[in-house]
Order: structure tokens, then sequence, then C-alpha cells
């Protein structure tokens, strides 16, 4: 193998690969209903386009003390696509998609696989697995997007990225970050004075540099205390030592318009209620009552795509596979006695939490966990993890119906992994008109996944705007 086919990985990659445990692997789950999807289309898909992505014929390969991205010397699709013909009804579909995603990816493989089911009950079922270190969720959407066009006539465009060792434009800005930093003081005209330039003398540009400086390094310090201050999660059921046994549910759809007119009648995003309706679900689930439960601190950890945060030198290539998302954790109001109460209470959060620089935060500690040594990656995850006991992840799909291969997609829906000893995930996921929800979680801390997912949609019919929802 020669050194040009390695690539280092970015530690915002390799992060993934540091917080992996047995009990809670690192991967996003994908599945789609595909009318009249077939083996053969599938397999020519794959071979044509989703394989014109080079990283994905890579698998990750640890060699102190950095992750690196190493193509699979015997690589063949056949390793990489089962094709499932047992006949599922709603409810063995279910335990099917729970069992593989329990089923652990072998590492001396590219980390994803799918697996197609033709015969399940409403249609062919594609299920995807692949590991957080590839790409984030809005990669993967990325890449749908560009694979799956709105008409079944019409074929991708423009498709596919090479797997290239990309680590030097990050040096390279850091670099020229701090040597802007050091001459600012004798070099009024640095790209960051232009860009602050006004109406003043050179002196004073100078100085309002600095005070600019100054002030972002005061609020940068302010929000990190902030973020480390951050009160731990209540002891809760939700909090209970992971099994590393995961079962996952999905909703029937709901039409995105029935969150619209609740977002529009109480002046709130559809996101907003959203988490609103989780918070519900979460409630009875805490086994915390009485005054215990008006104490009770309990956060949602929400990724949140920070690519338009990033400066111009370091934006990814549109079609480009990675990670490039913080998170924000929002306090959930399981204390709320009222429907109405705890929507405007969660409004009041993300609001704030909008402001903050915390996604930028937790994604720079994010990536230090891949380049720190092993004893000391724990104390670092328990920063992040024990400030939440779930995760929430909201993914916007197409607002119109897109055809994989021919064959249009009836509907979509993914899990997140959930990091640390978080045992509950829960994925919103609007497309072509609709909204699924989806929930994994550890036998230890969830045994109701559908009565939970029932709740959530139970919120819905509570507030203004909205209406019964038949589950």
């Amino acid at each position: 193998m020669s050194q040009e086919q390695t690539h280092l990985m970015l530690p915002a990659d390799s992060a993934w690969l540091a917080l992996e445990n047995a009990r809670n692997p690192m991967t996003i789950t994908v599945m789609m209903r595909v009318d009249g999807l077939t083996a053969p289309r599938l397999r020519e898909f794959l071979r044509v386009y989703w394989m014109a992505w080079e990283r994905f014929r890579y698998m990750p390969v640890k060699r102190a003390p950095a992750w690196w991205w190493e193509p699979d010397p015997v690589f063949d699709l056949r390793h990489h696509l089962d094709v499932v013909l047992d006949r599922f009804t709603e409810s063995s579909l279910q335990e099917w998609v729970s069992a593989r995603l329990n089923q652990p990816l072998p590492f001396y493989r590219p980390l994803w696989k799918f697996w197609l089911a033709p015969n399940a009950e409403g249609g062919s079922v594609l299920l995807l697995r692949v590991h957080h270190c590839y790409a984030d969720g809005v990669s993967l959407t990325g890449i749908f997007d560009r694979l799956c066009p709105a008409s079944p006539q019409q074929h991708p465009a423009v498709y596919g990225a090479r797997q290239t060792g990309d680590l030097a434009p990050w040096i390279s800005a850091a670099k020229g970050r701090i040597e802007q930093l050091v001459a600012s003081g004798f070099a009024p005209e640095t790209d960051t004075e232009k860009h602050l330039r006004n109406p003043v003398g050179e002196g004073e540009q100078a100085g309002g540099l600095l005070d600019q400086v100054a002030r972002n390094g005061l609020k940068l310090v302010n929000e990190f205390s902030d973020f480390l201050a951050e009160p731990e999660d209540t002891p809760s059921d939700l909090k209970r030592p992971l099994l590393g046994r995961r079962h996952c549910r999905w909703s029937a759809p709901v039409p995105i318009e029935r969150f619209r007119s609740i977002a529009k009648a109480t002046n709130v995003t559809i996101n907003d209620v959203l988490l609103s309706c989780v918070a519900a679900a979460v409630r009875p689930r805490l086994g915390i009552s009485g005054a215990t439960l008006e104490d009770a601190v309990m956060h949602a950890a929400v990724p949140v795509d920070i690519r338009s945060r990033l400066p111009d030198d370091l934006q990814p290539e549109p079609d480009s596979l990675g990670n490039y998302f913080g998170t924000v954790f929002v306090p959930l109001p399981v204390d709320g006695e009222s429907a109405l109460e705890r929507l405007y209470r969660i409004k009041q959060e993300t609001r704030r939490l909008k402001k903050s620089w915390q996604p930028g935060i937790a994604w720079g500690l994010a990536c230090c966990s891949s380049l720190i040594p092993e004893p000391l990656r724990q104390p670092l995850s328990d920063v992040f993890y024990r400030k939440a006991s779930a995760v929430v992840s909201n993914v916007p799909g197409t607002p119109e119906a897109r055809y994989i291969a021919g064959c249009r997609i009836a509907e979509q829906m993914f899990w997140v992994p959930q990091a640390g000893d978080i045992g509950l995930g829960v994925s919103i996921v609007s497309y072509a008109g609709q909204v699924q929800f989806g929930v994994v979680a550890d036998e230890a801390v969830l045994d109701d996944p559908e009565a939970f997912l029932e709740d959530c949609l139970q919120e819905l019919s509570e507030l203004p705007g909205g209406s019964p929802i038949v589950v």
C-alpha cells in the first residue's frame, strides 16, 4: 500500500471513534420505504453513484497517535449489501431493524452497510448503517439529495467526491489567524481590520481591533465557563447503567401543516414544537414526582450544524463528507404542568442558545477527544454527556418526494447514536410534507418506545392550533 493511498483523519471525524463504546456504537441508521426497489437496481445504483464518494472505499485504522483513512485492499460491494427476502409485517419489521441496529459493523472493512427487504409489508425497505466518523446527518442528507432526484427519469448531474488528506487547510488557517492577531497592533491593514474598517484614523482602527479581540476573548471565556458550570442532569430512570441492548420504533407520518399551524398560532418555531413534544413524553418516564420533579434538571443534547459559522477558508466542499456540527444542551421543562407552558419555556431556552457560542465550544471539545491520552478521555466525555439524558436530532428533508434508482421514496426515517451513557435518542425527520418521530432506547432506560411515541403525538393535540392525531 503506497503512502499516497493513506489519509490522516480530521479530529472532528476521529472524535466519534474515540467516543465509541460497546454499549453505544457511534453509528447512524437510516431507513427508507421505496416503492418497487429491487436488488439488481440497488446494486447498480450503489456501484455507479454511491461508490463515487471515495471515502466509502476506505476504513478507519488507528496508527498511533492518530486515526487514518486507509483503502480496503479487498473491497467488494457484496460485503456491504444484504438482500433479505423475508416477508415482514410492521411489527416484525420493527424488531428486525432493532436487531440490525444492535449488530456491530466489522472494523476490518469500511464501516457502512445496506440491507434491502423487498417483501416488507407496505413496500420495499432500504436500511443503511454508517459510522459517524464518515459523515454527520447534514452530509448524508446532502448525498441523498444529490443522488435522489425529484423525477424517476432524472439522473444525478453532479455527484461523488475524492478522499483527500484535508488537514493542511486547518493547520494553515490556524497559523494565519495566530499571525494575524500577533500583527494586528502593528499592521492596521490586515484582512481582519479591513473587515472592521470604520471612518477613523489608523491608530484608532488598530485599537478598535484589539478591543474587539479582547471582547471576543472575554465572551469566549465566559461562555466556556457557563458551559462547564451547566448543572448535570438529575438522577432518574433515564440515567440508569446501560445494558447495550437497544430497540427502535417509528411513528406514522403526520402532516407537517399540523406543526406549522401550532407554530403560527403560538409564535414559535417548528423545532420548539418538536422539543416540547419530547419534553412531554419524557416527563412520566423519569421516575420522579412531587417536589423532586419541580427541582429536576434534564437536558436534551441537540446537534447544531456549524458550517455557516466557519471561516470561508475552512468551509467544506458542498459534496464532501465529514462532521461539522456542535451540540447545544437544551433544558427540557419536565416540571411544566401544561403543554403551553412547556412550549414557551422551550422557546425561551432555544432563543438563548441560538445566540451563544455553545455549538462551537462543544465541537471544539469533541475534536479534542481523539487528541488526548485515553485515560483522560473519559473525564472529557463526562463533561458532555452527564449534562444530558437524551439526544434529540431534527433533520429537515426535501419538501417533495424523491426517487432512488428510479423508485419513489415513500418514507424516510433515521436514528441517531447516543454517546457516553445516554440511553435515549429521539429523531424527527420531515419529508414530502410529512413528519415522523423515531426513538431508539436502551432497554435499561425505556421499555415502552411505542407508548413514548404516542405521548409525543398526543402533546400536539393539546397545543393551540393542533388537532387530535390518530396513531
